[in-house]
């Protein structure tokens, strides 16, 4: 007993001091240009949009109390909360998988994530409510599917089970690869599910929670599943061998490369079969786990892809990789393996020098000779700078009106989803100007539909265009067939610590000659 209580009070301490830093660094750090664009979904709800299912616009919604506050605190608040709860969620699956201390271990390394940590704990994102519903399902699974008793505890586990997976997909398509895991499972391993209507309940409650997705894509040509599919396909590609190193060193990354060690070696002794888990168990966190890595693996050998996509099938290795540390040191002293605090130790280094660079400039590298290339380099700028550009462009705007050089309807353009999200949140939305996109579908994304429920383009308006040194466009190759007149552009300068980082270009253009009914080209 003194064990165990031991073990809830470091989990309680880790959980509280996770959850005072990750609230800090959503106080005191600007919203990426992804956070600020899935605003759009809480400020618009729709049962699904152009890009992604819409639980993240929820969870927006109900955290900000429907954007009653607005500041980055509120926005990211529900990143926040499920964060602890995720931490909670996975030593109860720990715990049940083996003992309380392969809990605790798979806390510390959840927590020691830099995508647990920040991408989905602290940034809100779609991930964030994703992983809430994918370990709730894994908790479920856990509980029902090695069963060879059926009972009605079981039977409505696996009901549950279908709950979750149905949210965890309302809130990002790949989650459907929980289903696939499910049927692997099954299909080797424990085939009388099918012949119980649980499972099919299950399923249908699964479809009929996702259906509104359905329901939207087919009132818009299904241009969601088409735009992701799309993201994905390989046919006519070549090998790319730059694509899928990418994507490996990417996961190795995210999931923390101490993290990424201790899966491999976890990996390799059950290669050996060396048994430090239950073999149900096992299959089921290998099952739900290793097919997405692998199969978005394959896609990067032809297509370009993002780390964070296969992140949530490293759920499952880490509760493996927890129940391997427990059995290599249940005989020794050490509450923590030294293996757990190098890995907290890295994710405390790159929290601490990111959010150092993001809003000091560690590692600043500059483009002095050519104003239109200031910043390019540093991808901390996309989380810095947006509030002094809304600050320094009021003072700009309020001057064009007093001396009569825009007119009072003068609307900002953008000519992509980001940065027309950021400019949106830090400088339209301060001064109540509408901001509207001219562009092609899979580049302003939702905003195609924004324009609409703004009132769109009127001719004979005029616009502003802002466009920044790290990602300068050039209006006149964007814009000269819709505006009478670009005018040479006014410049602001963004500075941190003492120095000029980028340049913005407030570009004013005159008078709307022609709606931008038919898509342009950039």
């Amino acid at each position: 007993m003194p064990g165990k209580r031991k073990n809830i009070k470091i989990l309680f301490w880790l959980i509280f001091i996770s959850t005072v830093v990750r609230g800090l660094i959503s106080a005191f750090t600007e919203l990426g240009n992804d956070e600020v664009y899935y605003i759009n979904f809480a400020l618009y709800p729709d049962w699904s949009y152009f890009d992604h299912p819409p639980m993240v616009g929820f969870i927006i919604q109900l955290f900000s109390l429907d954007l009653l506050f607005q500041d980055e605190f509120f926005i990211r608040l529900g990143s926040i909360v499920f964060g602890s709860i995720n931490t909670y969620l996975i030593f109860l699956i720990g715990k049940k998988i083996k003992n309380e201390a392969t809990g605790l271990y798979a806390a510390f390394l959840f927590t020691a994530s830099i995508y647990c940590f920040i991408i989905a704990g602290t940034f809100i994102l779609p991930d964030t409510p994703q992983l809430l519903f994918w370990l709730l399902s894994l908790y479920f699974l856990l509980k029902s599917l090695p069963s060879k008793q059926y009972s009605k505890t079981e039977k409505l586990n696996f009901i549950l089970a279908g709950i979750t997976i149905g949210f965890a997909m309302l809130s990002k398509y790949t989650s459907v690869f929980l289903w696939f895991g499910v049927g692997l499972y099954v299909l080797f391993y424990n085939i009388n599910w099918l012949k119980k209507k649980e499972l099919y309940i299950s399923a249908f409650l699964s479809f009929l929670i996702f259906l509104p997705v359905m329901i939207w894509n087919y009132n818009n040509d299904f241009i969601s599943f088409t735009f992701q599919g799309e993201r994905v396909d390989v046919s006519g590609s070549l090998i790319r061998m730059d694509y899928f190193f990418t994507e490996l060193g990417g996961q190795i990354f995210y999931n923390n490369p101490v993290n990424f060690v201790i899966i491999l070696m976890a990996i390799i002794a059950l290669l050996k079969g060396k048994k430090y888990i239950n073999k149900d168990h096992e299959k089921i966190l290998l099952f739900t786990s290793l097919p997405l890595i692998i199969i978005f693996l394959i896609f990067s050998l032809f297509r370009s892809t993002l780390p964070h996509w296969t992140s949530p099938g490293y759920l499952g290795l880490i509760l493996l990789a927890a129940a391997y540390l427990e059995n290599k040191f249940s005989l020794k002293k050490k509450l923590i393996p030294s293996i757990i605090k190098v890995s907290i130790a890295f994710l405390g280094i790159i929290v601490i020098l990111g959010f150092l660079q993001i809003n000091y400039g560690l590692f600043y590298q500059s483009y002095e000779s050519d104003t239109t290339k200031l910043g390019k380099s540093d991808i901390s700028l996309d989380l810095y700078g947006w509030e002094q550009l809304g600050d320094k462009f009021k003072d700009i705007y309020i001057n064009d009106l007093i001396e009569n050089r825009i007119k009072k309807d003068a609307v900002i353009v953008s000519h992509r989803w980001f940065p027309a999200a950021n400019l949106d949140y830090y400088v339209a939305r301060p001064l109540k100007i509408k901001l509207l996109t001219i562009g092609k579908l899979e580049r302003i994304h939702r905003y195609a539909w924004i324009n609409n429920y703004r009132g769109g383009f009127k001719k004979g308006m005029d616009a502003y265009f802002l466009t920044s040194s790290p990602d300068f466009k050039d209006p006149h190759k964007l814009y000269k067939n819709y505006f009478q007149e670009i005018e040479t552009p006014d410049t602001i300068q963004i500075t941190r610590n003492g120095k000029t980082v980028k340049n913005v270009f407030v570009y004013k253009m005159k008078d709307l000659k022609k709606l931008p009914e038919e898509i342009i080209q950039e």
